[in-house]
């Protein structure tokens, strides 16, 4: 099971402790393509869209991880895209020199939604807590 994280489940972030860490497989750096911003609340959101993204892929070996990503990103797939906060969609995934990783799972926000919680369009398409968000001390976790 693959999914690529660009936000607070990457390595060193707040939610990969709890989610992620030893249940990882392998960690390593990978783009998609899509649109990054930063949300008002201290964590991002990805859009589709044909700007890199950057961010990790990480491997499980028990897919009931996906159980757990998707009551943190308020995903239900038997609700309509409209009603989650992200949807998880399968995408295309590289390395850093570019070469294929294959497909992995990923969590993107509707753009309308985007806009409603007031985004901020990170052209580098590179999130990190500690460079972005050192005022804010929310954490982001659903369904505690």
């Amino acid at each position: 099971m693959r999914v690529f994280v660009y936000g607070t489940l990457k390595p060193g972030e707040v939610n990969y402790q709890r989610y992620c860490a030893g249940k990882v497989v392998s960690a390593e750096k990978a783009t998609t393509l899509g649109q990054l911003f930063a949300l008002p609340m201290g964590y991002p959101a990805m859009t589709t869209g044909e700007s890199t993204v950057h961010g990790y892929l990480l491997s499980f070996a028990d897919v009931r991880i996906l159980d757990a990503l998707d009551t943190l990103e308020d995903y239900q797939p038997e609700r309509e895209m409209s009603e989650n906060l992200y949807n998880r969609l399968e995408v295309k995934v590289k390395n850093p020199l570019g070469l294929s990783l294959g497909w992995a799972w990923v969590y993107l926000m509707n753009p309308a939604k985007v806009e409603m919680l007031k985004g901020t369009h990170l052209p580098d398409g590179w999130w990190s807590r500690h460079n972005r968000c050192r005022d804010q001390t929310a954490d982001y976790t659903f369904g505690d």
